[in-house]
């Protein structure tokens, strides 16, 4: 895995990277009320990311480790070796380095984590990821002790599309009406239409209807600066399944940029919604002009 230093906030993250959202969200998940009073630290990783888009919140709550993460695409069942490596730097963040080689046990807050899917594709309301399925020879690998193994990680998937666990979309506003966005985004992609009409429409769709409105009006084109990354990075992932994540997201950002280019946007623009530097669309700006000039 090839951790990318130079991220993009989605709109997950910007929605939910705040302690009242984040205790609204886990308090739904969790099925239990979280008193205010009770205290959450973020913790986020912004340079140990395996895509462009920082779609991942970690944060502690109550003794616990909490890591969630938004997934649009299809669910790798590598899901828990990729959590692994991210979880282990967590702990490295939060705990005092000269506390790890004390003599005395140090307490650690305990781990969870959750992947909330809200992809285009069929899949049950709830599924349990383990490490374990990844290992070879398991029987060997299990102690005296029955079924117990020596390393262990269990990532648990909640659908958060419409009509899936409304247990859950109904204690958290917010969580439903993010899904409404999500879920009208795919509606009018299914319909044929366009990214950019797909996008304005279930924006629009929202507003109007008093979902995320003053949260859509206050961030504007930034957000669909972000949802438009975030869709053309999915459909470049489904063509170019053999090449790399940071491999995707690079194809990703130069089609984006060219396709801004074309609709005359501005140059700003285009480098907030890709975060390419302005020389290297200055260039495309000159290839694409060199290719449409005639011989």
């Amino acid at each position: 895995m090839k951790a990318n230093k130079k991220h993009k906030d989605s709109v997950f993250t910007t929605l939910f990277n705040n302690p009242d959202t984040l205790r609204e969200l886990y308090s739904a998940i969790e099925g239990v009320p979280i008193p205010p009073d009770i205290e959450i630290d973020i913790n986020t990783l912004s340079n140990a990311l395996i895509r462009g888009q920082l779609n991942d919140l970690s944060f502690t709550i109550d003794n616990r480790l909490v890591y969630i993460c938004e997934h649009q695409s299809t669910i790798s069942d590598n899901l828990p070796l990729r959590i692994l490596e991210y979880i282990g730097q967590i702990y490295v963040k939060i705990i005092n380095y000269e506390k790890r080689f004390q003599k005395k046990l140090v307490k650690i807050p305990r781990p969870e984590f959750i992947v909330l899917f809200n992809g285009n594709e069929k899949f049950p309301d709830r599924k349990e990821l383990r490490l374990s399925d990844a290992f070879m020879d398991i029987q060997g690998l299990k102690s005296s002790e029955a079924d117990k193994l020596p390393l262990e990680l269990i990532v648990t998937v909640y659908n958060i599309n419409q009509g899936h666990n409304p247990e859950i979309l109904n204690k958290s506003l917010t969580l439903n009406s993010y899904s409404i966005l999500i879920s009208k985004i795919w509606e009018y992609r299914n319909n044929k239409l366009s990214l950019e009409e797909s996008l304005r429409n279930a924006i629009m769709f929202c507003i109007d209807n008093n979902i995320l409105k003053d949260f859509l009006m206050k961030h504007g084109s930034k957000l669909y600066g972000m949802l438009y990354g975030e869709y053309r990075l999915e459909d470049e992932i489904a063509v170019v399944k053999q090449e790399t994540w940071e491999d995707a997201c690079k194809h990703r950002d130069i089609k984006i940029a060219k396709n801004l280019l074309a609709k005359g946007l501005p140059l700003e623009f285009i480098q907030e919604t890709t975060e390419l530097d302005l020389v290297t669309i200055q260039g495309l700006i000159k290839s694409e002009t060199i290719e449409s000039t005639p011989l």
